[in-house]
């Protein structure tokens, strides 16, 4: 992946199948929870509330994505997705710092985002961006989580 060739812009209806195809795959890792991350549906449904950043290579390929919404003066992210084969080289700092730039145009002041606690290595790598934990809540799956696991969420947060 050559980091100048990939461009970071907003995501439109056409992008969602290859979106589908990035975020599925990435969140593959999830496997307390049944089912995919995503299909059409959700999809669509996350991009009537809120927007989605996509990096596409030169050749129109989708690598990553973001979600985000604004909600009043903060910013929410989630579902950050980076093609599996090219995790660990900096392109989900860069659509985090591409979505916090976003909310700062906006007049946002902070930025919030959730984590599951199934997934512990989340905490840390969100504090090496500056996120720190603010609190907890009850996680309400919209998958079935698997027997015998319990999970809450992690609240997140960073001043802008």
């Amino acid at each position: 992946m050559n980091a100048k060739a990939l461009h970071i812009r907003t995501a439109t209806s056409q992008d969602r199948t290859q979106m589908i195809q990035v975020i599925n795959e990435a969140f593959a890792i999830e496997t307390f929870l049944d089912g995919t991350r995503t299909d059409e549906v959700r999809l669509s449904a996350m991009m009537e509330s809120g927007i989605f950043l996509v990096a596409e290579e030169d050749a129109g390929q989708i690598v990553a994505s973001v979600y985000l919404e604004i909600r009043g003066n903060r910013g929410y992210i989630g579902m950050l997705a980076v093609d599996p084969a090219l995790q660990g080289k900096g392109l989900g700092r860069r659509m985090i710092e591409a979505a916090e730039d976003h909310c700062r145009v906006t007049g946002c002041i902070a930025m919030d985002l959730v984590v599951l606690s199934l997934r512990p290595d989340l905490p840390a790598r969100y504090r090496k961006l500056g996120y720190m934990e603010t609190g907890t809540e009850e996680f309400t799956p919209t998958r079935r989580l698997k027997d015998g696991l319990q999970c809450h969420a992690i609240l997140m947060s960073k001043n802008l």
